[in-house]
């Protein structure tokens, strides 16, 4: 793996976590949003998240954020408090290196700081590098939603995979 650095995202992360989310958003199915939000939603967004005590993450290689993931309750009811849901996306360029792996391992073991015991990851068109990245850090499948989602032309599903981070299950 390359060298890297995982470190908590900042306000002033929120243009690079805008370019990268945007590539996504414009040539891929891992998310189903089909507009990309501004880098002023993503800086609202780690604000956001921070103010919970919920990490979000940026991984950086040579002085620029490649990737960035992050953990937010898996619902607003209470009864969800102890089960979060991950997001990750790693810069194009940067795919394939490594540092998705680096990441999502960090960010389970800051969702297990942060009090979580659960967390799914919700993943769009169900993308075989994310449901493989999931799997290989421990995520085991917990369903699939058929044709839930509609982007270029194709009908997709939604794969939810699910990682125990309490001390009574298995961790990754």
């Amino acid at each position: 793996m390359v060298d890297a650095a995982v470190r908590t995202a900042m306000a002033a992360d929120a243009a690079a976590v805008q370019a990268i989310y945007a590539f996504h958003v414009d040539h891929g199915t891992a998310t189903f949003d089909t507009v990309p939000p501004d880098s002023g939603f993503w800086r609202d967004k780690i604000a956001a998240v921070a103010e919970r005590g919920w990490p979000f993450l940026v991984i950086e290689h040579d002085g620029a954020v490649a990737g960035y993931a992050y953990a937010t309750q898996f619902r607003d009811r209470a009864a969800y408090a102890h089960t979060c849901e991950n997001s990750i996306y790693i810069a194009e360029q940067a795919r394939g290196s490594g540092m998705g792996t680096r990441l999502l391992g960090s960010l389970l073991e800051a969702a297990r700081a942060s009090g979580f015991e659960q967390i799914i990851a919700v993943i769009g068109g169900g993308e075989p590098a994310s449901v493989a990245l999931h799997a290989k850090l421990g995520f085991v499948h917990a369903g699939r939603m058929r044709r839930v989602g509609y982007k270029f032309g194709r009908k997709l599903d939604t794969v939810y995979m699910q990682c125990d981070l309490s001390e009574e299950g298995e961790t990754p």
